[in-house]
């Protein structure tokens, strides 16, 4: 016996642009969360549906287990989103949903909330209109009116941004807040901003679980508009403490969700599999390895639980998704942000590329055949229709994504050249013989020059002060520039930076200060070398340390210094920060020179010598 389909329309005309409004709505775990839609769990799933990108999921309901193959989300960010289930056990058979956002003359938007849903039995039949068409109708009511209300009440509300939803009143641990009170004071007496510490133990005691649960520090700081050095290393002090605590999370590089965590670098595998993309890749720390921090659970425990695990700000870097049968086509038009995007599937290798330009085109086809993408990249202005064609005898999931990672993630790159990290997390390391790339950073080396004579001259004790002393400015002149120190090797130094502005900076400043000391102190003259490049991330004696060609360039450099300059690689010299801080800064000389570096026989390095002619 057929069943008639229950269709519900819901429409509210919001305060706030679909822009500002689509994070929340589309946040679809939160949103079900606040719906008391029952937590979900995963199932083993079919190798079809798991090709297209589907999901089989579980909820228990009025004591009843209730199976469905969720197909993949479908949006067009920030219009339209949407998914169809497919029920295999239950009073439901089916059930679609799908959100407009339209934007309206003075600012706001329209948003048209839709769900289908088709009973199996009787008891459906009695059900649904109750479920969704009363008690799901008055509880959307209530969320969107505050949605709307929080996101007109900001200027834009960016993918990540921590949100205080304050969805039902929070419980601290026994003794947590009596443990707030105690490491605060902590905190403020090791020097950390009262005013920081009093914000985030407020947001500890008040934000809810999902935001709690992977705390980022870049996010939190836009949010507070504070600086973002402040807030991460709030967050560092604060798991040093034990007010938080941290895990590094490896991101599979198409989807970006977290597929392998760790409490500590030790735990990290560069050999990462996907189940959602079928993919092994290889962990990096430039992009692939996100440090994020939540409550330590003597203080405050977490309750991480799923509610939904496809929808649109599962993935914010996906600015479009759609499911296309074989041989089928659709149009959609968005409007672009800056940037690099590609077209790809999960059954395809590889993608089309797409770049936006003021001279591009207001359409183009994005064509996916049998035998793969396109090699030609195609150039669209800002605002485009896109068409799409899945000419395959397969189903394909088309997945339009910006290229650019998230800049609120702090990187393990970031995080591990930070003094503070360093200071605080002396014992983090990689595995032995686990090797990570770490992209490109700034190796630092110096030395001091005459060190052997100055121990001579003056004797062991008045010289080894010298040093030490020596050892306290640079670490000082490093931590201002957010450089690293890496190790000390005698009087030498090897550090690192993210920037070579920074490195350059941070010698100039330690030279002219070691070079004319307060009076009755020998001066003392500092070589140094800097080199910019890929570097791999290595465990050396327990510590994290760094090897590779860019470091074996940098300590060759350095021994070309004659303590009264420093030697930069033509990296160095053609970064564009480097060559503005050189032609802006007073009393700086530099001059070309060519040599061989020890191991490098074969190639004659074109360097730069800079030189401070201010006495």
């Amino acid at each position: 016996m057929s069943f008639k389909e229950f269709h519900y329309r819901w429409e509210w005309l919001c305060r706030s642009s679909a822009e500002a409004l689509w994070p929340l709505v589309a946040d679809t775990d939160r949103f079900n969360r606040d719906a008391n839609i029952p937590p979900i769990k995963r199932q083993p799933q079919n190798t079809d549906s798991a090709a297209d990108g589907g999901q089989r999921l579980q909820i228990f309901f009025l004591g009843m287990a209730i199976e469905w193959d969720e197909e993949p989300f479908e949006w067009v960010r920030p219009q339209r989103f949407g998914v169809m289930r497919r029920y295999l056990s239950g009073p439901v058979a089916g059930l679609q949903m799908s959100a407009e956002f339209n934007p309206e003359p003075d600012g706001g938007c329209r948003l048209i909330y839709q769900i289908r849903a088709r009973p199996r039995n009787w008891i459906g039949q009695l059900l649904i209109p109750v479920q969704i068409g009363w008690l799901t109708a008055r509880k959307f009511e209530t969320i969107i009116r505050r949605y709307d209300q929080l996101a007109a009440n900001r200027k834009s509300l960016r993918p990540g941004t921590p949100a205080d939803f304050l969805h039902e009143p929070v419980r601290l641990a026994p003794g947590g807040r009596e443990r707030i009170a105690v490491l605060s004071k902590t905190l403020v007496a090791k020097g950390v901003s009262s005013q920081l510490v009093d914000r985030l133990t407020e947001f500890i005691e008040k934000a809810d679980d999902i935001t709690l649960s992977c705390l980022r520090p870049y996010a939190l700081a836009e949010n507070w508009e504070v600086s973002r050095r402040d807030i991460l290393e709030l967050c560092l002090h604060a798991t040093r403490e034990g007010l938080l605590e941290f895990r590094w999370e490896l991101l599979c590089p198409l989807c970006r969700g977290a597929k392998q965590t760790s409490t500590s670098l030790g735990g990290i595998r560069s050999k990462v599999h996907c189940d959602s993309c079928n993919i092994d890749f290889t962990a990096n720390f430039e992009r692939s390895v996100e440090l994020k921090f939540r409550p330590n659970p003597i203080i405050r425990k977490i309750d991480v639980r799923e509610f939904c695990i496809g929808g649109p700000q599962v993935t914010p870097h996906i600015v479009a998704q759609q499911l296309l049968e074989a041989g089928a086509n659709r149009s959609i038009t968005l409007s672009f942000e800056e940037g690099r995007y590609r077209m790809r599937t999960m059954q395809k290798p590889g993608g089309q590329f797409l770049s936006i330009s003021s001279d591009g085109q207001p359409q183009a086809t994005l064509r996916l055949e049998t035998s793969g993408w396109p090699a030609d990249e195609a150039r669209v202005i800002s605002t485009a229709l896109l068409q799409l064609e899945n000419a395959t005898n397969q189903k394909q999931l088309f997945i339009l994504e910006r290229m650019a990672w998230n800049d609120q993630a702090v990187t393990a790159a970031e995080v591990t050249a930070l003094q503070a990290f360093r200071d605080l997390f002396a014992n983090e390391a990689l595995r032995p013989n686990e090797q990570i790339s770490v992209g490109s950073l700034t190796i630092l080396f110096t030395d001091l020059r005459d060190s052997t004579r100055l121990y001579r001259e003056i004797g062991d004790a008045p010289a080894f002060g010298c040093v030490m002393n020596h050892f306290d400015i640079l670490r000082t002149a490093l931590a201002a520039e957010e450089g690293a120190l890496v190790k000390t090797i005698g009087d030498a130094v090897m550090a690192v930076f993210r920037h070579p502005a920074a490195a350059l900076r941070t010698v100039l400043r330690a030279q002219q200060i070691l070079a004319s000391p307060p009076p009755g102190t020998r001066p003392l003259r500092l070589k140094a070398g800097i080199h910019y490049g890929p570097c791999i991330a290595v465990n050396l004696n327990d510590r994290l340390d760094y090897f590779g060609s860019t470091v074996n360039i940098a300590a060759r450099l350095e021994g070309l210094s004659s303590g009264n300059d420093i030697i930069i690689s033509s990296n160095v010299r053609s970064d564009p920060e480097v060559a503005d801080l050189l032609a802006k800064t007073n009393g700086i000389f530099i001059e070309p020179l060519e040599a061989v570096l020890k191991g490098f026989d074969q190639e004659r390095f074109e360097l730069w010598r800079v030189m401070s002619t201010e006495k």
